[in-house]
């Protein structure tokens, strides 16, 4: 009895084992892949082989078979998505690369992605209030101007295609008074993945930067005056500057050259009018100066005629007209990205204004910015 009763309980312990040994085990014919990252942020890539709790056995292509204890494991992924995995490396996405250095592409941000960008000129952050639709607001360190974002995109059958509209609307802040004001109204397509894509956008813009100038009646006026009073009426006041606005389009893309970087482009160009007055005066003289007459007697002066001062007329003719100018920015750049809560862009920007009169004006426009997701 003793005999048989020790057989039961070494059966039982040993079908026990190999049930417990089966539920640690994964099936080594699996083609699903994970990336295992460590506290140290090593990734590996691989399938998993066997987890018993207290440590993961994966299987790479580079590597082989390597055990890591579980302790040391931050977060296993798995991968949908093998298209991720660049150079041996998986590549995370992110709600910023909705951006690009200034513009914005047709894709979405996921709700409860929201992110800051930080740069050299100041700061923004967007958030995700559906998976269509965001809102954001930029500023920058001095808190003036400020703007606000918004975008709602489309998704298509295709999903390598997708569109957008968007607006931003700001105003001076506290700069010139909160007279000032601007916008920008946009609509944009974009053609790939969120890793390699580019976008063409055009819109509409307008902006009073809210500063006070001399503003001229427009019209032909005639002032008399004489030589002793010089001046005439200038026929202005004191108003705002005229607003500049004009059609924009821009073409921008993201390219992946390594597995935590990308090849930034970005453009915009645009053609602006501004309403001025450009102001003529001639003079012409109605009557000459008449000269006094008279002479000295005993040192005093005795005069015949008093003097009569010239009159003189002016004509100022003001006329309004547009002034036309036109804008390049060409903005190239590096991202650095090393997860999907962060990354680093670096880019060299310049800015070409080429007004009606045809001397163009350019600029550097250098910039460095984070991207954080909260």
């Amino acid at each position: 009895m003793k005999s048989l009763l020790l057989f039961a309980s070494v059966l039982f312990l040993s079908i026990s084992n190999l049930a417990i040994a089966q539920e640690y085990v994964k099936d080594s014919s699996s083609t699903q892949l994970y990336v295992i990252t460590k506290n140290d942020n090593t990734e590996y890539i691989g399938k998993i082989l066997k987890d018993d709790g207290r440590e993961v056995l994966i299987e790479t292509e580079t590597l082989g078979k390597i055990y890591i204890p579980k302790s040391d494991i931050k977060s296993m992924v798995k991968i949908q998505d093998k298209s991720k995995i660049v150079e041996g490396k998986y590549v995370v996405a992110g709600p910023f690369t909705t951006r690009y250095c200034f513009t914005t592409n047709a894709l979405s941000i996921k709700k409860g992605e929201n992110y800051t960008k930080i740069s050299v000129y100041g700061p923004e952050v967007h958030f995700a209030l559906t998976d269509n639709f965001s809102l954001g607001f930029m500023s920058t360190w001095i808190c003036s101007p400020l703007m606000l974002a918004a975008k709602y995109s489309f998704k298509t059958k295709n999903e390598k295609l997708n569109y957008s509209v968007g607006t931003l609307m700001g105003s001076s802040g506290y700069l010139f008074g909160f007279r000032g004001f601007l916008g920008l109204h946009f609509a944009n397509i974009t053609y790939g993945s969120r890793q390699n894509n580019i976008t063409f956008a055009g819109g509409y813009t307008y902006l009073k930067t809210g500063r006070m100038i001399e503003i001229y009646e427009e019209g032909t006026y005639t002032d008399l005056s004489t030589s002793n009073n010089y001046g005439y009426v200038s026929h202005s006041h004191q108003g705002l500057a005229a607003l500049t606005q004009g059609p924009i389009v821009s073409v921008a893309g993201i390219f992946k050259v390594g597995a935590k970087a990308s090849l930034i482009f970005d453009s915009m160009f645009g053609y602006f009018a501004q309403e001025t007055t450009s102001t003529k005066t001639s003079e012409k003289e109605i009557s000459p100066a008449i000269e006094a007459v008279g002479y000295v007697a005993n040192n005093v002066w005795v005069q015949l005629s008093p003097y009569v001062p010239a009159v003189i007329e002016y004509t100022t003719i003001n006329t309004k007209k547009k002034l036309m100018s036109a804008a390049i920015m060409i903005m190239p750049g590096m991202r650095f990205q090393s997860s999907d809560r962060s990354a680093v862009q670096v880019s060299l920007a310049g800015v070409t204004i080429i007004p009606e009169s045809g001397r163009s004006i350019s600029f550097p426009v250098p910039m460095l910015s984070g991207f954080y997701k909260f």
